[in-house]
């Protein structure tokens, strides 16, 4: 599998162990199956990592990391994957959202609504549109943790029978002596 792909962009885990806000995990930190790349544990960790992304929370890195040792997936992987919303993705994302939730909710779309970063503006606005907000992050963070884990089972499962089947050509290939 691509774990040398995987190994070159997750970071160490003495990095993630040391890390300041995840000090609070303690010794959980230590289990060996948070640190594995597997099947199991790179898609689990998808799973949890792009359903924590929908979360629209400070700290989101936290339920992400609570969540990879709750369920032994790999905890930097999990970590890095509620970055698919940063400041510069989460306007659109968000506001996708929102046009979802609005829709199944069947509610009215704000479409004057302007976004501030003000305590008044989220009394006010947020206010007006968390329903139709909330679920529509739910059911994305509900469908990307899913087409995420059976998306790296799958792809996973691929890899290894093409390698398989490399490998068998290969020594199909050679000169016999």
């Amino acid at each position: 599998m691509p774990r040398k792909l995987l190994r070159r962009y997750i970071p160490d885990h003495h990095a993630v162990r040391n890390n300041k806000h995840l000090r609070i995990f303690g010794s959980a930190l230590q289990h060996p199956n948070l640190w594995h790349l597997n099947r199991h544990s790179v898609s689990g960790a998808f799973a949890i990592g792009l359903f924590m992304a929908w979360m629209p929370m400070p700290l989101q890195m936290l339920p992400a990391a609570a969540g990879a040792i709750l369920f032994q997936v790999n905890l930097p992987i999990a970590i890095a994957l509620v970055w698919l919303t940063n400041p510069i993705t989460m306007p659109p994302l968000y506001w996708f959202a929102y046009l979802l939730g609005a829709q199944i909710l069947d509610a009215p779309v704000s479409e004057t609504m302007q976004f501030e970063v003000s305590w008044a503006w989220l009394q006010h606005e947020l206010g007006l549109i968390w329903e139709p907000f909330l679920l529509g992050c739910f059911i994305l963070a509900a469908a990307s943790g899913l087409i995420g884990y059976i998306g790296v089972r799958i792809y996973w499962q691929w890899h290894v029978a093409r390698s398989w089947k490399r490998r068998r050509q290969s020594r199909q290939d050679e000169p016999e002596h």
